[in-house]
């Protein structure tokens, strides 16, 4: 059976939750999607550098709050907060409301997939040999305290004719278990002789949904 879908999609209300957290209507749902997509690209693009895990947008009547996820919060701070500024004045402009940044530390960046397949297309891109960038980077995770991880590269890997996808696991990614909390990353990376996929599935451990007891749902 193909697994054609992240991780966190099947997980989705169970231990995950979504990364656009607002509601609109059939008239103006497309417009707020491509400007969720803006936003995102925005951000990445003007602070790559910042090693940003996920951007999550809230939406209100009158007002929009998002909320970055980086490893390195002083690059998107700025001195005295002058990033942040510039950040929030274009969200302002852009959706037309108030706006407001919150800047996330991820404490251990070792175990964010995101940020571990960045760092391999980064050593791909310095021609470091695709072997060698899977190997540390499931070592530093390992060390860091997962469970398991899995890498595949795809692509002309060492520069070969014929493309294809190699991969590497190390302890367990039990990826059908939903209350496995499995983090999974994407990156690219543009060499001279064409683009290499990068894709990392880091196990964390289990998550126990809470149970509702019966109080609680007749409150509810």
């Amino acid at each position: 059976m193909g697994q054609k879908v992240p991780p966190k999609i099947q997980r989705l209300k169970i231990i995950e939750d979504w990364d656009s957290k607002w509601y609109a209507n059939k008239n103006i749902y497309a417009n707020y999607l491509h400007e969720d997509i803006r936003i995102r690209e925005w951000v990445r693009k003007e602070y790559g550098q910042a090693g940003i895990s996920k951007i999550v947008v809230q939406r209100y009547p009158q007002f929009i709050v998002i909320n970055i996820h980086t490893a390195r919060p002083a690059i998107l701070i700025g001195r005295k907060g002058a990033e942040i500024e510039r950040i929030r004045g274009w969200l302002t402009r852009i959706s037309g409301k108030k706006s407001d940044v919150n800047v996330i530390e991820i404490e251990n960046p070792l175990l964010d997939a995101q940020l571990v397949a960045e760092s391999i297309a980064r050593a791909l891109k310095r021609k470091i040999t695709y072997r060698r960038a899977m190997k540390q980077a499931m070592g530093l995770a390992l060390k860091a305290g997962a469970h398991g991880i899995k890498v595949m590269c795809s692509g002309r890997l060492g520069g070969a004719e014929i493309a294809r996808s190699v991969w590497y696991r190390e302890g367990r990614v039990p990826l059908h278990t939903l209350r496995a909390n499995i983090d999974y990353g994407f990156s690219q990376c543009f060499a001279n002789y064409g683009v290499i996929g990068v894709k990392v599935w880091i196990f964390k451990g289990e998550i126990i949904p809470k149970k509702e007891t019966r109080a609680e749902s007749k409150e509810g």
